[in-house]
């Protein structure tokens, strides 16, 4: 049973810091904003990079990406949270139950990782060459974010024994 709250346990931290990270993306939009918009203008990329012709310099699709990475950021709280949730609902159960009880999770960490990994390190990283910002560079923080997300996602998946 330990094991199975440990699943539970951590599945739930992604789910508030999924909530937290959605949280502060609208509750402090601006500052926030201000990193989409510099990322996706690359107007702090080194000067005269061959890949300029990616910049976006359109507002409306500044907040449009922005709300995108919001919603994925929500999402992932919300599978996880209720992935848990059905986690803890099965806790008692057979390790046939508990397993299918396992998709929420799954799914939240699944999309969570596309986020942060798809979306701050494919796209913003190397698309956008946020890499080569000194101040809009969120890749340490993302790879933080998607290692977590990962790790969790691994343990989660391992198989369980039928309960005490």
């Amino acid at each position: 049973m330990t094991t199975r709250y440990a699943k539970i346990i951590m599945s739930l931290a992604l789910a508030a810091f999924a909530f937290m990270v959605t949280f502060n993306n609208i509750s402090d939009y601006a500052s926030n904003f201000a990193f989409v918009s510099h990322v996706l203008s690359m107007d702090t990329t080194f000067p005269d990079n061959a890949a300029m012709y990616r910049a976006i310099s359109t507002p409306a699709l500044w907040h449009a990406a922005y709300w995108l990475i919001i919603l994925g950021e929500g999402l992932t709280c919300v599978l996880l949270a209720l992935g848990a949730g059905a986690l803890w609902r099965a806790r008692r159960a057979d390790a046939t139950r508990f397993a299918r009880a396992k998709k929420g999770v799954i799914a939240g960490a699944t999309l969570g990782f596309l986020v942060w990994f798809f979306g701050f390190m494919v796209v913003g990283g190397e698309w956008f060459l946020m890499w080569q910002s000194k101040i809009w560079n969120g890749q340490e923080a993302a790879f933080r974010f998607y290692m977590a997300l990962l790790g969790v996602l691994i343990f989660v998946n391992q198989a369980d024994n039928e309960p005490a």
